[in-house]
């Protein structure tokens, strides 16, 4: 633990929410203990007390107390060695992209199952125990990713929040954006799939197709999806956005249209005519890149996660313009 610093607001940090700025350099320390520290006045900016929505300028110098937490030590990748070795609380500190006293996202690497199942010996719900609060709360999923998807994954802190953010989900005022890379590249470049999936149970577990309208058990399923970019005419970039939330939804439709996402164990079907490119990674190419969801203090919250790092490494190994894109989103 480190002593009392004095940190000087960098020019590029202008106008910046304070808590804002202690989630940059101390992505560690979470909503609450900041919180603390700002009410018993041992965080002050320029020698002053303040809260955690002010606003900090070039120059001013922020006291920070001794804090048990590492600096800009968030986010960085988690490899499979850290999801069988590390501390659940380490962990999903790592994970957090944002936090207020209402709502976690996390950035969910590929391989973390979200809840619990047959063969799974980790998952978020379970972890999320490390988080219960002083009144035995314990934060709440509120939807769920695939296991070998990685990407945005939103938790409610309290009862209420779970209530309103699940709402939002049943009633499709989100929008949430996927990126994968496929095989082949489409012939339309944007377009939109309606089909109707229904579940079946095959010798390697549950797996979703194509059913008939009317087909028992079968439910409608809809999804956009348009090509940002691609290298030569082998392999494509999509931007993924499913309107309905069905299991497998999108890889399954990728399927549909003839280009399924690359190294799906489940959709991926060997193609005699098509070589798999050397040098990337056989797992799941499919990443949930950005959420827009009602928060339930009001307004909405918008927020993008990082590729994980076998896709970075497929982007780099492609030469696609990942950095272009991720400007683009952030704008």
């Amino acid at each position: 633990m480190a002593g009392i610093e004095h940190i000087t607001v960098e020019p590029d940090e202008a106008g910046m929410r304070l808590d804002r700025w202690f989630k940059i350099h101390y992505p560690g320390l979470g909503f609450g203990p900041l919180q603390k520290l700002m009410r018993s006045g041992q965080v002050r900016v320029d020698g002053g007390r303040v809260k955690t929505d002010a606003r900090v300028q070039p120059g001013q110098v922020v006291r920070v107390p001794p804090l048990d937490v590492d600096a800009k030590s968030k986010n960085t990748p988690i490899a499979a060695h850290d999801l069988k070795h590390g501390g659940d609380y380490e962990l999903l500190q790592r994970m957090v992209l944002h936090e207020d006293d209402k709502v976690i996202v996390l950035n969910k690497p590929a391989g973390l199952a979200v809840q619990g199942g047959s063969g799974v010996t980790r998952n978020v719900d379970k972890m999320l125990e490390a988080w219960t609060n002083p009144k035995g709360e314990k934060p709440r999923l509120v939807h769920r990713l695939d296991r070998d998807t990685s990407g945005v994954l939103v938790i409610a802190r309290t009862r209420g929040a779970a209530q309103k953010l699940t709402a939002a989900f049943r009633e499709r005022d989100t929008k949430k954006t996927y990126w994968s890379l496929v095989r082949g590249v489409p012939r339309k470049h944007e377009d939109k799939i309606s089909t109707w999936l229904v579940k079946e149970a095959t010798a390697d577990g549950d797996r979703m197709r194509i059913a008939k309208h009317g087909e028992e058990g079968a439910d409608h399923a809809v999804s956009y999806y348009r090509v940002l970019e691609t290298a030569a005419q082998n392999l494509a970039w999509l931007e993924m956005e499913p309107y309905t939330g069905r299991t497998h939804q999108l890889r399954v439709h990728a399927l549909h249209i003839g280009h399924p996402i690359i190294g799906d164990p489940k959709y991926f079907i060997d193609d005699p005519n098509w070589d798999f490119p050397g040098g990337i990674q056989k797992r799941l190419h499919l990443h949930a890149r950005k959420i827009d969801i009602p928060h339930p203090n009001g307004g909405r919250l918008r927020i993008s996660a990082p590729l994980p790092p076998h896709m970075v490494q497929t982007w780099n190994l492609l030469g696609l313009d990942l950095a272009s894109q991720e400007r683009d989103d952030d704008e």
